[in-house]
Order: C-alpha cells, then sequence, then structure tokens
C-alpha cells in the first residue's frame, strides 16, 4: 500500500524507474488496452509526425493539405508520389515494443491495441486484437471493382497505380477530411471502457477524434509514456518520460526477446516478397479478406 501511495505522489518517472512502476501496475490488472501512435514504431525507422525530427517539421508541401481527400481526388499522381516516399516502409520491423504486446495478448492480459498507425507493425508481431483506427497501408482496393493489392503493388507502381479493370487503386487510410471507420471505432471504444488499465504510448494525442478516445476510459490505471508532455498527463496514474521500445520491456530480455517462430518466417516472407505475382503472405490473406476480420469487429457488425 505504501509502495502504491509513493507511485501515486510521485507520478512522473524516467524509463528506468518508469519501467519498474509499470510492471507492478500490469501484475495487478486483468483487463489492459494499449493505446499508440507514431512514437510506437519510430525505433522500428519509421519517423514520427510531430517532433522536432518528424514529417511535419520538414521543409516542404504541407503534408495535410496533401494527405488529404481533396488533394487525391485533384492530383492523385502528386498525392501517391508524396505516399510512396514518406509513408510507406516495406523493410521495417516489429520493435521491442510491438513484441512485448504480443506476450501480454498471448497471456490473454492485453485485451486490444488501438493504434494511430497505418504501418501494421502490430498484426506483424502477431497481435490479433488489433483496431487501426487510421486504416492501414497494407490494404489497397481498386476504387472500381474492389480488388485487394498488397503494399508492393502500390509501392513498385509509377504515377497512378491502377487495377487490371482501369480502376484507381486507393490505399486503406484515413486522409484528412475522411471519416474514420465506424465498426473499428465501436471496438476500439469498448475495449478503452471496459479496460482496467489503459497504456497511452507514443502520441502527443493532437490528433481528433482519436484523441478522444480516452474520455471513455473509467478504470483504475492511466500510464502515459511518450517523450513529450501530452494532454493525459494531469489524469494519468503513471507518467513515464522516454522511448515506448524501452519502456515496454525488462532491460534482461531487451535484446533476447524473440517472435513466434510463424511470425519470424511470416517475417521474411513478408521482406522477401517484391513482385506482387507472387504467393500471398499470411498477413496480406487476413488484409485481402477484409481489415476488419477478426472476431470482435465481426460481432460489432451484428450489433450495429
Amino acid at each position: 500500500m505504501k509502495k502504491e501511495t509513493a507511485v501515486r505522489r510521485k507520478k512522473v518517472f524516467p524509463e528506468a524507474e518508469g519501467r519498474q512502476a509499470l510492471e507492478e501496475i500490469l501484475a495487478r490488472s486483468r483487463r489492459v488496452v494499449f493505446f499508440g501512435g507514431a512514437g510506437v514504431s519510430t525505433a522500428s525507422g519509421i519517423p514520427d509526425f510531430r517532433s522536432a525530427e518528424g514529417l511535419y517539421r520538414q521543409t516542404g508541401p504541407d503534408p495535410e493539405m496533401i494527405l488529404s481527400k481533396s488533394y487525391f481526388y485533384l492530383d492523385p499522381a502528386g498525392f501517391f508520389d508524396y505516399y510512396r516516399r514518406h509513408l510507406l516502409y516495406p523493410r521495417a520491423r516489429p520493435n521491442a515494443a510491438h513484441r512485448r504486446l504480443w506476450q501480454l495478448e498471448q497471456e490473454d492480459k492485453l485485451r486490444g491495441i488501438v493504434t494511430q498507425n497505418i504501418d501494421g507493425l502490430h498484426r506483424l508481431a502477431g497481435n490479433q486484437r488489433v483496431y487501426e483506427i487510421h486504416g492501414t497501408v497494407h490494404d489497397n482496393r481498386c476504387m472500381d471493382c474492389g480488388a485487394f493489392f498488397p503494399m508492393e503493388t502500390v509501392l513498385n507502381s509509377r504515377g497512378i497505380p491502377r487495377c487490371r479493370c482501369g480502376g484507381v487503386i486507393k490505399p486503406s487510410v484515413v486522409l484528412y477530411g475522411e471519416g474514420l471507420d465506424p465498426y473499428v471505432c465501436i471496438g476500439a471504444k469498448r475495449e478503452i471502457s471496459q479496460a482496467d488499465t489503459l497504456i497511452v504510448a507514443g502520441t502527443s494525442l493532437s490528433v481528433e477524434p482519436a484523441a478522444s478516445f480516452l474520455e471513455g476510459f473509467e478504470g483504475k490505471n492511466l500510464v502515459v509514456i511518450n517523450r513529450e508532455k501530452t494532454p493525459a498527463d494531469r489524469r494519468a496514474t503513471l507518467v513515464i518520460r522516454g522511448g515506448v521500445e524501452k519502456v515496454l520491456t525488462d532491460e534482461t530480455e531487451q535484446e533476447e526477446t524473440t517472435m513466434d517462430p510463424k511470425r519470424e518466417q511470416q517475417e521474411q516472407e513478408w521482406a522477401d516478397r517484391i513482385d506482387e505475382d507472387s504467393e500471398e503472405t499470411e498477413t496480406e490473406k487476413t488484409y485481402r479478406d477484409g481489415s476488419l476480420a477478426n472476431e470482435c469487429w465481426a460481432q460489432d457488425r451484428e450489433n450495429v
């Protein structure tokens, strides 16, 4: 009891101390939900958006303008040129944070991942309970016939990627000016509302409506992991200043943690895939069958 009181009294910690405090919280938790942003994937080589080195701080065109619905229709060639150069990272691999979340899901302690990222790394790490509220680069559809195409089709194309039927292939990512998928939102909000511990990591919480998802959390422990201050810090039980990948793993296991052998094989298949006509990987089949294809989302569709 004294230790718990101490954590509440001094709730802002650096990485090392924060990791220990987080482990104590996780040990007492039964339903953990993870809400993550771009900072989760920076250790995988994918830059974030709003930090000092982020995409939005670089010189050049306004990313919010180019990554908008209106710009996509006005100048699709310009959109895809920017999209390929700045949003596609085919060699990115899950880092220590992704692997730890996979372990927590295997223990049935992690009940859901709500991610703002479009990189698909949580699924590549093996997690199944993933709500990709901004979509994913791995699901691309013909705007005319609805045919599925993997990320490599868009990456390896020139100009405007097109289906065999002639239709434009559009990534299933949420552009500025587009609404979020209502079924994904239903599942994500449900998991957050039922959690006893919510971990918010690698996000400035400056993007709406995703940031408002936290309003539905009524559990005991709100943990914030971020290098900079966030609007949720004041409400949080525990605030950890540092890198997500360094906090979400034990120091002794940081270099030793391995993924499920099937997932390691899948990673190799993903890395070797450069021909869009080659056999689909397991992850690609998941996205082809529908980015909402899991039991939770299927249940939500039945209940709406």
